[in-house]
């Protein structure tokens, strides 16, 4: 690891943080130089954003200790971190979209004449001097929600710069931003670091981490794996530390897919507000009994590509084409008709309705097939239910136990059972496995393999590695809503994924 004389401002030694059934960091350690870029990287669920919410008072951690300036620090909100002189800049962004840039730069912090009256015109002033620092050349008074996505990330920025921080959280501040954009915050980041200000900064971006960071530190499953100058490091040497070489039994199966069933055509969608695109001219196809992996880092589209396909979104420019024939229905209840089905990433918001039985969650989508006039055939709706309860291995009393009372694995069963009832051909899953134990994730993963024997398409969404290569028979990598690589199973390996996920800092969205 690093061994080096410089000031340490910040150090966090050995944090634990636990949530229920899952431990997010494991007696990680981060030590933080004054006035450099300290990046931390990590896989997905490595654990980065917990450490930094808990460096920034969003999150209280389980144990472990904070120093800052070599005294320990115990604050437990973000304004008693902004007080310590720590802040933090999100990657979602933060803002106001119906009010000016300068109240939002200002929120919480009004500049007053008087004890009562917020004095507006001296907001407008001093918000134009940091805009200024970026190059952001818009009058204050503009509406957020008039301007283009970059320029609100470069809005965020200026509200975090003008608390004055000492240490600065930038997490994926790039994420939104034209390489122009980039560049005038490489400029800014430079600047700050040479008046004495501290940067942490965590990115996906490896090019972009070895351009700007002085010193970077690699988590992995929530504990902390190693930390080196950049300097003395390349990319192969973050991608062997970020994934540790290891190597993952794929699932055994003697599946041949068949015909194209689905293919879609460059499919793209803009973005709601200021330009843009969540995906661009994206293609791909699927085989009746093939698993399709899609994997990308946050925000590379693998959710909204979904949503498409399920009608959710009826802007969306291409083409999708079901077994031959153009797919132009354009509501969910359509979608579902022509043999789509999605298990969302949400499982408690989107997946369940909690105060429903199991029964009535897993009929709800295709109530149709029991209704009879005005009557539901109660015996067909049971033994229906009772055959996916069998054939789902699903762990519960009978049909008519509360959802709520079940395990997180067996409610993602019974959501898989509701979507099977549909009679689905293509089943789509967004992150199937999230929140669930090692066993119930075993039974998902067996449940994908028979489906998938039984001749339904599977388009298996998952920030996970090692399920990308454990499950799919192909693996389109998706980053910055654009298609970046494709894999056989025999092809994938976790360099790949790392190469092709990573983010191209000369695309522009």
């Amino acid at each position: 690891m690093a061994n080096n004389h410089e000031d340490i401002i910040l150090e966090a030694q050995e944090i634990t943080k636990v949530y229920p059934g899952t431990v997010a960091l494991d007696k990680a350690s981060f030590k933080v130089r004054k006035g450099k870029v300290n990046v931390l990287i990590g896989e997905n669920g490595a654990g980065k954003s917990t450490m930094m919410k808990i460096i920034a008072g969003v999150e209280k951690r389980t144990s472990g200790t904070i120093i800052i300036d070599g005294e320990e620090v115990n604050y437990q909100t973000p304004n008693e971190a902004i007080a310590h002189g720590v802040g933090i800049i999100y990657q979602e962004l933060n803002l106001f979209p119906n009010l000016s840039i300068a109240e939002n730069i200002f929120m919480t912090r009004e500049l007053k004449k008087g004890r009562f009256t917020i004095d507006h015109k001296q907001q407008l002033i001093e918000a134009k001097k940091w805009l200024d620092e970026l190059q952001l050349y818009i009058d204050t008074a503009t509406l957020v929600q008039d301007l283009r996505v970059g320029q609100q990330q470069l809005v965020e920025i200026s509200k975090a710069l003008a608390q004055e921080a000492r240490i600065l959280i930038m997490d994926e501040p790039t994420s939104a931003l034209s390489e122009e954009e980039v560049q005038i915050l490489f400029t800014i980041i430079r600047k700050l670091t040479a008046e004495g200000v501290t940067i942490i900064y965590i990115s996906h971006r490896l090019e972009e981490v070895l351009h700007i960071g002085d010193y970077v530190t690699i988590l992995r499953d929530g504990k902390l794996i190693d930390e080196q100058r950049i300097e003395d490091i390349d990319i192969s040497w973050i991608i062997e530390k970020m994934t540790g070489g290891n190597t993952v039994e794929k699932i055994v199966t003697d599946r041949v897919p068949t015909e194209v069933i689905l293919e879609a055509e460059n499919i793209t969608l803009p973005k709601e507000h200021g330009g843009g695109y969540i995906l661009k001219d994206v293609s791909f196809s699927l085989r009746a009994g093939e698993i399709l992996g899609i994997y990308g880092l946050r925000g590379a589209g693998r959710t909204e590509l979904l949503e498409c396909l399920m009608g959710l979104h009826p802007e969306v420019e291409g083409v999708f084409t079901l077994a031959g024939e153009p797919v132009v229905s354009s509501s969910v209840s359509e979608r579902i008709q022509d043999g789509f089905v999605l298990i969302p990433e949400d499982r408690q918001r989107l997946g369940i309705f909690g105060n429903f039985n199991v029964r009535k969650n897993m009929t709800i989508s295709s109530l149709k097939r029991y209704v009879t006039k005005t009557i539901i055939d109660d015996k067909k709706e049971d033994d229906d239910v009772n055959g996916v309860i069998d054939d789902l291995r699903i762990k519960v009393p009978d049909s008519a136990t509360m959802i709520r009372s079940l395990s997180g694995g067996n409610q993602q069963k019974v959501i898989i059972g509701k979507s099977l009832l549909t009679k689905p051909r293509i089943l789509l899953m967004d992150e199937p496995t999230r929140g669930i134990d090692i066993g119930s994730k075993h039974d998902v993963f067996t449940i994908c393999e028979e489906l998938a024997q039984e001749g339904l398409g599977i388009i298996f969404v998952s920030s996970e590695m090692q399920e990308m290569l454990a499950i799919p028979d192909r693996v389109l990598v998706l980053a910055q809503g654009r298609a970046k690589g494709e894999f056989t199973r025999a092809e994938v390996t976790e360099e790949k994924l790392v190469h092709a996920s990573a983010i191209d800092l000369n695309v522009q969205m």
